[in-house]
């Protein structure tokens, strides 16, 4: 297996990733929403949500 960040032989000590360096890089781009799943639109994923949401109680 390689290491997803750098294609290094990843260790086990710090699988899948080759180090903690390119563990690190990994992680930031978790904490600064670099990996993103892309939405079609706002008014799509709002209309997903509303239609989730249980009918209101009259």
């Amino acid at each position: 297996m390689s290491c997803p960040i750098c294609g290094k032989p990843a260790t086990p000590e710090y699988r899948p990733f080759c180090s903690r360096r390119c563990a690190d890089v990994d992680l930031g781009r978790w904490l600064t929403e670099g990996y993103r799943i892309p939405a079609d639109s706002e008014d799509e994923a709002e209309d997903a949500t509303e239609n989730d949401s249980p009918p209101k109680a009259h």
